[in-house]
Formats: C-alpha cells, structure tokens, sequence
C-alpha cells in the first residue's frame, strides 16, 4: 500500500503524535517519501515539538505541514478541535522541498525544480495569506512551468500575521509558504470543486475595463444581469441575493461549457446609473461568462458530479475551505466522505483552508469557498 493516514485526537501532544505516527509506520514502514501534517486547536502551539517527532520516529524524504482551524483524515473532518492528521507516501516520482519567501518566488521554485528534475509536473503548496502573495506568485510561474498544477491551500489557523505555522522539513515558518515539487511517474490528478451552479445563458465580455464589466452582448452589464434574474424561480432569485457569483470560461476553444469549465468570482456590486458591475478578477473583453449561485445543494451537487468522473486512485489530499463543513452542510464529514471512496483504505488526509488552490482548465488559480483535492495514481 503505498500512502496512508491517520488522526489522533487525543488532548496530550506526546500521546496524540505517538498514534498518529504509529498507524502510518504500521501501513507504511519508516522513511516514506513524502509525509504531510496538519495540526489544529491547541496544538498549534506545540508545532515544533511535533515536527520533532515526525522527523526522528519517521524520518521522512521530504516533511511539509501547515497549521488549521480544522484538519482532515480518511472520511472525517474535526471541526475547530484539537487534532493531529499526517499522511504519508511512497511513489515512484520525485519529490523536491521548496521554501518560498514572502515575495514573489518566481527564481526559487525554478532553482528548485531544476536541481532535481526539468519538468516537475505537481505543486502542493502551503502557504500563508497574509504574507504571501498566492494569486500573484501562481501566475508568475506559469511561463516557466506551463505544464505545472498547483494544489494547496492557505493556512487557516491565525487571522493575524505571524499566527499561523508552515513547517518544511526540521523548519518552522511564521510566513511565506513551503511546497514540494513532484516529477516523473507518478501521476496526480486534480479536483476543483466551486461548488456552483450556473444560471442563464453563457454571455460574451463587450466592454470591460479590469474587473469591471461595461457590457455583455453589446447591452449594459447590468441590464442583462436583470434579465438573468428576472427569469429565475423564486428559490434561485433568493439565492442570487444572498451572494451572486460570475463564472469566467477558461478554455475558449470548446464548443460548449459545463461547470468545470468556469473561474468562479464574487459579484461584488453594480451602479445603477452606468449599468456597470463590478467582479472580483478581470473580466477581459471576449471572454465568456455565466453568473452563477452557490448553496449546500449545488455545492454537494458539483462535487458528486466531479467525483463520479474521477478514477480511483492510492491516496489524495484534501484542501476544503473553511466556510464549507458544517457552515454550510446538513451533515458533518462532508467532501471527506465524498472524496475518501475514491482511494484505497481511506488514505486522506488534509484541512479546511482560508483559500484553496487548484487548477481550473490549463491553470492553477486561488479560489474561496472550494473544494480542492489531489489524487495520487501509481
């Protein structure tokens, strides 16, 4: 069995870090490739000292870990308590740390890929949203790394600068971000799930200036928004107020768009006298759009859909944001129990983030309110 996990969510550090380490030894062995650990609650505090103990009692390739309000194991997710998830794997790939300051590290993470390999083809990336800038650092790499998928997520554990831990091997960081690099066979599939559902009809950018949309279709942007809305039954028309959204194709060259296809952004408002509406990311002219709405239903419905079109695979990390759980859901352990079937013996492991990264079409992009996942395939 080639990746694992496991939880402890016992209140004494020494003893929780004992059960966690010793279900991946019994799974795994010692010295697995890579190892991953999400520390929630009052652990936080005691990240060092668990970091001490995975690399001596482990003695894993590579160690990456980040603080949550919330962590992820197998079919559960331990909402804002204390818990200690790892999870652990050897493939055949190639796996190289990366410590990314908290500029924008375009040279690092190309000098890192190319001491071990030319063409890494997955970042898992973890990183701090105060100090670190995710949207900008993604799209800087993408002309040097064009094939390169980024899956992650932004540590949720302090909602201050200096509160949350990045750990990276033996270190530990109050900011920037760590990541590891994979290459050769292994292979990682992504899942993104923004969990919306689209309403009306696609519409083709006219005139926009940055995020601000001017006209759709050649009429103003917020007249046919209100058409949109006008046709709407009265549960969707209670959604859209509640929180619009407008998803942005990626892939122009298809024919036809479903919800995997689209960028997901807030709507952000709209003036009334200039017909103008304002979205949270550019919104360039001749790109399509389609405004959407999000609740539990379509949020469980969009992650089925992508789940049914996934094949198995040996283990998967989970990054969901932390307005998802029981925020938003009826029942507890949600995208971990949607998520967990697709691999063997429930080798999840991950937490609830305060952004998600993952690829939409060719790109990686930051997301909110989403569910984001790599699937390891050996």
């Amino acid at each position: 069995m080639p990746y694992a996990s496991s939880l402890s969510t016992h209140n004494d550090p020494g003893v929780a870090v004992a059960e966690a380490l010793g279900e991946i030894i019994d799974k795994l062995g010692p010295s697995p490739d890579l190892t991953l650990l999400f520390v929630s609650g009052a652990f936080t505090a005691r990240v060092e000292d668990l970091t001490h103990a995975v690399k001596e009692i482990l003695s894993p390739g590579t160690l990456l870990g980040s603080t949550a309000v919330s962590v992820v194991s197998g079919e559960n997710e331990i909402e804002e308590q204390t818990a200690i998830s790892i999870f652990a794997g050897n493939f055949d790939g190639t796996a190289a740390p990366v410590r990314l300051g908290d500029d924008v590290p375009t040279v690092d993470l190309w000098t890192a890929g190319q001491e071990r390999f030319a063409e890494p083809h997955t970042l898992i990336l973890l990183a701090d949203p105060f100090s670190f800038q995710t949207e900008l650092a993604i799209s800087s790499w993408r002309s040097l790394f064009p094939d390169l998928q980024i899956i992650g997520g932004l540590a949720s554990a302090g909602n201050a600068p200096g509160v949350n831990r990045l750990v990276l091997d033996d270190q530990i960081f109050d900011s920037g971000a760590v990541g590891v690099l994979i290459g050769g066979p292994v292979k990682v599939t992504s899942l993104v799930s923004q969990g919306c559902r689209p309403i009306g009809s696609p519409l083709i950018v006219t005139k926009s200036d940055g995020n601000l949309l001017y006209e759709l279709a050649g009429q103003a942007a917020l007249s046919r928004l209100q058409e949109v809305i006008t046709e709407l039954s009265d549960d969707e028309r209670s959604l859209a107020a509640s929180g619009l959204h407008v998803g942005r194709v990626i892939d122009e060259h298809r024919s036809d768009f479903s919800r995997g296809d689209f960028l997901i952004r807030a709507v952000l408002g709209a003036d009334q006298k200039s017909g103008v509406v304002a979205v949270g990311d550019q919104m360039p002219v001749g790109s399509t759009i389609q405004f959407q709405v999000r609740d539990a239903d379509s949020a469980h419905e969009d992650l089925d859909l992508l789940t049914s079109s996934i094949s198995p695979g040996d283990g998967a990390l989970l990054f969901t944001c932390n307005g998802r759980g029981e925020n938003i859901f009826d029942t507890p352990h949600h995208d971990a129990r949607a998520l967990a079937p697709l691999v063997a013996s429930n080798a999840l492991s991950g937490m609830f983030c305060a952004g998600e990264i993952g690829p939409v079409g060719p790109h990686s992009f930051l997301h909110g309110f989403t569910a984001s996942a790599a699937i390891f395939h050996d």
